[in-house]
């Protein structure tokens, strides 16, 4: 036992010095796995974004176009997007989010380590790589900084992001960055972006199973499409949901009701569609002033002249007169069909159906099948079924006409919720159209049609094209002749008449053929005759006219010939309406404009734009003109707008083979001009005048804009002077060798 005894210290110290070499060589192993540890996480923070950069961040957010009432008529995005606060975001969205996405979020501190360890647990049995696990702050590291790679160090560097955004900014803060910077589908970023395109509303005013649909997108947003996979969605729905209810979110009666409810979509329409033309025009003088990156990422805002309500009005009047004048000269035909071109019936897919249709709207369809009394047709979603009587007006067999394949073109009458719809047959032969309408005393533009179909042809008509105006350009004859000291009362020979000229003598003659003798300059212009109207261009001089016509804002330039009197000058209807617009006006010219204030993303004002005006003749001469333009209305050739009950003025104008067809009038407060004619300037057809063509789109028109409206009242003429007609003779100009009359 003494031996034993003895040899128990060296034990003891035997075993102290295990222990302690134990403990050393941990602690060198820890030491190593710190070091290392620390060699990593400073490799992977070297090249990270300077996270001060986020303070200072803004996502590209959408530039908006309003209307004078602040509806939103236009957009101009790469990514649309709409910038939202932490309180735009109602609390049945927040929930849904975070019981999805992560449960933790406003307890963790940027990460969530036992999601990370699960994870990476079940990525190594699966030998897959590191995924999931990402906390709301990850997520919002990745999408702003980080490539979507999912690599290991690309997750280390999102978890050092995330807790360094955690220790600078609040929950809210995190929360709103995210919810305005997620990729939600269809091009939507942002829920604020994907509540007005889904469900055509504000995300604030979202119910329970629309917040939980928007909530399980970020997953895979278009594998859980709604539009395209809408059981997909509902099912990421209905999971969300659950989460919810696990979380005590909400109650079971209230997630099951929210379970039984279909998904319901409202789709945003997209606002640019309701004036393309007039929103391109916009388009191309911001991007010319502020440049092509702030327009589209920006966040401007846009406040124009245009008013919604007279656009759509516009859009209509000139939609149905041209249906109006397509029927008026029958079938034509030659329709394109889809099956020689190769192209398979139920993958057929027309740009006109990116747009949901609308009653009394215009479109393309797809014919499906013939029947002998019948044919079947697909737009969109909807299928309609041709009568015999919806294609009346043809006076032909449908089946003579229509083959399986043929894109046709229709108006719809009716949607039905169960697809089936009624439509009638229409045609598109070419022929083209523009409509103006401008404020009076403002000189804003209210409403622009710039042609049939925007998707068809971007070419604006209104702004762009160069038409012959026809007699719709007398007005400036008689506008220098009364600014002389002519009266409407003065009298004209209406009786053959030959110019000599440089280029030979020149023998016009009036539209009717026939003469009318001595008649006052008041029935000559409401007559539109053109005798008189060339003998008093002649009597002032033709220079003189075309000084006028420039001094009420016409850029063209006018070659000093005589048969310009008649309307052989091309003008566009933009300059063409906004020139009649000072007769109502008094004789002052107010510059026409579109836009009213923009605006940048902080709201500081960028510009204003105030109305360029200026005097153009006296109002004495202003208030004569317009009485005598009101004569045109009365008992002229616009005589079918005479039992419109409002004091309306104006000039219809035709040219030559009738290619072109113009009315612009004008009421006390507003201005329109309409035209009408095809791109390559051929024939509208026989008897296609501007009364005929172009009147009934103006007088549908101001009809609806003028309704329920103080029409206002005219400024009575002054006392008549002195006779001007027989006080000036000047020399004849030179007469352009193949013009002749316009009516």
């Amino acid at each position: 036992m003494k031996v034993i005894y003895q040899h128990l210290p060296s034990v003891e110290i035997g075993g102290r010095k295990l222990v302690g070499l134990v403990v050393f060589a941990l602690l060198v192993l820890l030491a190593a796995a710190v070091g290392a540890a620390s060699g990593l996480l400073l490799v992977y923070s070297t090249d990270l974004p300077q996270i001060e950069e986020l303070e200072r961040y803004r996502p590209s957010s959408v530039t908006e176009l309003y209307d004078g009432q602040g509806r939103v008529i236009g957009t101009f995005a790469l990514q649309r997007r709409v910038i939202a606060t932490y309180d735009d975001y109602p609390e049945v969205l927040r929930n849904a989010l975070i019981s999805i996405e992560d449960k933790d979020f406003y307890r963790h501190s940027g990460i969530n380590v036992w999601r990370i360890v699960g994870a990476a647990y079940r990525d190594i049995e699966s030998g897959g790589k590191v995924q999931g696990a990402s906390t709301l702050t990850m997520q919002l590291a990745r999408n702003l900084f980080l490539s979507p790679d999912r690599s290991f160090y690309r997750k280390v560097q999102e978890a050092l992001l995330a807790i360094q955004i955690e220790r600078r900014f609040t929950k809210p803060q995190i929360f709103t960055l995210y919810a305005n910077q997620i990729f939600l589908g269809h091009g939507a970023y942002g829920y604020e972006a994907a509540s007005e395109y889904y469900f055509s509303k504000p995300a604030r005013q979202l119910k329970l199973e629309e917040a939980a649909l928007l909530a399980g997108l970020p997953k895979a947003p278009q594998y859980y499409s709604p539009i395209n996979h809408p059981d997909r969605a509902r099912r990421r729905r209905d999971l969300v949901l659950n989460a919810m209810l696990e979380d005590g979110k909400i109650t079971k009666v209230q997630a099951e009701e929210a379970k039984g409810k279909p998904i319901l979509l409202d789709l945003q329409k997209d606002p640019n569609s309701l004036a393309p033309h007039y929103v391109e025009e916009i388009r191309r003088y911001l991007e010319a002033k502020y440049g092509s990156d702030q327009v589209h990422e920006g966040g401007l805002r846009v406040y124009t002249s245009l008013d919604m309500d007279l656009q759509k009005t516009a859009r209509q009047a000139l939609l149905d007169g041209l249906a109006a004048y397509e029927r008026r000269h029958g079938w034509r035909g030659k329709l394109v069909n889809v099956i020689e071109q190769g192209q398979k019936l139920d993958k057929y897919e027309d740009p006109d159906w990116d747009e949901e249709p609308e009653v009394n709207g215009y479109m393309h369809a797809l014919v499906t099948q013939v029947s002998p009394g019948a044919a079947e047709v697909r737009f969109g979603q909807h299928t309609a079924t041709l009568s015999q009587a919806d294609a009346a007006w043809t006076k032909r067999k449908l089946p003579d006409i229509l083959r399986v394949g043929d894109i046709v073109y229709i108006k719809v009458l009716s949607l039905d919720t169960g697809g089936k719809s009624r439509v009638s047959l229409e045609q598109d032969s070419g022929a083209e159209g523009a409509l103006v309408a401008i404020d009076n005393a403002t000189g804003e533009i209210k409403a622009m049609v710039g042609g049939r179909d925007f998707n068809l042809s971007k070419f604006n008509r209104a702004t762009q094209a160069l038409r012959q105006v026809g007699s719709s350009f007398k007005p400036y004859v008689y506008t220098a002749v009364i600014d002389q000291g002519g009266s409407p009362d003065d009298t004209i020979l209406d009786a053959p008449v030959t110019f000599q000229t440089a280029s030979g003598p020149y023998s016009p003659h009036n539209y009717d053929e026939k003469f009318e003798g001595i008649i006052t300059l008041r029935r000559a212009l409401a007559q539109s005759r053109n005798i008189p109207a060339l003998k008093l261009a002649d009597r002032v001089g033709i220079k003189t006219v075309i000084e006028y016509a420039h001094r009420f804002g016409i850029t063209a330039n006018i070659p000093a010939y005589l048969p310009v009197a008649l309307g052989s000058a091309e003008i566009t209807p933009l300059e063409q309406t906004s020139a009649f617009s000072v007769f109502p006006n008094d004789g002052v010219r107010v510059a026409p404009r579109y836009i009213t204030r923009v605006t940048d993303y902080e709201g500081r004002v960028l510009e204003e734009d105030f109305s360029d005006i200026k005097d153009v003749v006296s109002s004495r001469t202003a208030r004569v003109m317009t009485s005598m333009l009101r004569e045109v209305v009365l008992h002229g050739t616009a005589i079918a707008a005479a039992k419109m009950p409002y004091p309306l003025a104006g000039k219809t104008g035709t040219t030559n083979d009738f290619t072109d067809a113009w009315f612009v009038g004008f009421s006390p407060s507003l201005t329109c001009g309409v035209w009408i004619g095809y791109d390559e300037k051929q024939s509208l057809g026989e008897k296609e005048t501007g009364s005929r063509a172009a009147l009934p789109i103006w007088m549908q028109f101001m009809n609806v804009a003028l309704a329920g409206k103080e029409p206002g009242e005219f400024q009575p003429a002054p006392a008549q002077q002195n006779s001007f007609v027989a006080q000036k003779k000047v020399d004849t100009p030179d007469v352009a060798p193949g013009d002749g009359e316009t009516h």
